[in-house]
């Protein structure tokens, strides 16, 4: 009889925030999370503990026999631990979950290997829903590009083949998307703070500035003085920052920036 996609025996390397989060996302899925690595036994246990899992923080003591193994590690530790986890394991498929590198990195490593990133910003405290999130998937044969997609199909409705060089460019827009604009929100909560306002005054203006780019072309979209460069607002703003340098010479940068370009 034909085993379900399902029975595939998953092993992930690494229990941080993305890990987790596709970790738990295939569990619900019912898919067998047989076992986690991790270097910490607190992050390892806790995550083993929420998939029904074995948990290990000796990289020799990773099971030998699994069909998947999924690495979500730091990118240094990545390129640290490669030769480790591979060795032993040949027979497995192996997968990383990063959007900074490429797929060749597994050559002269592991026999079958791919790429299978999510494309979303995750923490542990906050689980999210994988049906709207966009997967992209890549490997170094047919048939196991195919497998992760229907692996990736089973989480969401957004699946993509995708190449190195495309999820690079996906990844360096996703940091100005999502890290950079989170960024600016830590600068606008530091201002507030300094008049004792809360940072939840914002939150109506993040929420429609963020649904106006779901429907409109984001350069559309865009307000403020500087777009239109109103110097006498932004000549204001700039002295106000004057005891607060750098975020003085980003409200600069982006203004430039945005007049150049809206």
């Amino acid at each position: 009889m034909k085993r379900s996609i399902e029975d595939t025996s998953i092993v992930f390397i690494g229990a941080g925030n993305l890990a987790t989060n596709l970790a738990v996302a295939l569990y619900k899925k019912g898919f067998r999370v047989v076992q986690i690595y991790s270097r910490t036994e607190e992050s390892a246990g806790k995550l083993a503990q929420a998939v029904e899992a074995s948990y290990t923080t000796d990289l020799d003591e990773v099971v030998t026999d699994a069909q998947l193994y999924v690495v979500s590690l730091k990118d240094d530790a990545f390129l640290e631990l490669l030769p480790r986890m591979v060795e032993r394991r040949e027979n497995g498929l192996w997968v990383h979950t990063a959007g900074s590198i490429p797929l060749n990195v597994w050559q002269g490593h592991a026999e079958r290997f791919g790429v299978f990133y999510p494309m979303q910003t995750f923490t542990k405290a906050r689980l999210v829903d994988f049906r709207e999130i966009p997967v992209f998937v890549e490997s170094n044969s047919e048939a196991d590009t195919q497998f992760l997609k229907d692996i990736a199909a089973a989480l969401s409705g957004r699946v993509y083949e995708c190449t190195s060089e495309e999820r690079q460019s996906l990844h360096l827009a996703a940091v100005f998307a999502c890290n950079f604009t989170n960024h600016m929100y830590a600068l606008a909560s530091r201002l507030l703070a300094k008049y004792n306002l809360p940072f939840e005054v914002m939150l109506p203006l993040i929420d429609e500035t963020a649904r106006k780019v779901h429907t409109m072309n984001p350069q559309m979209a865009q307000t403020g003085p500087a777009v239109r460069y109103d110097r006498q607002v932004i000549d204001k703003h700039l002295a106000m920052l004057a005891d607060e340098p750098e975020m003085q010479q980003i409200y600069r940068l982006l203004s430039e920036s945005i007049h150049k370009f809206g």
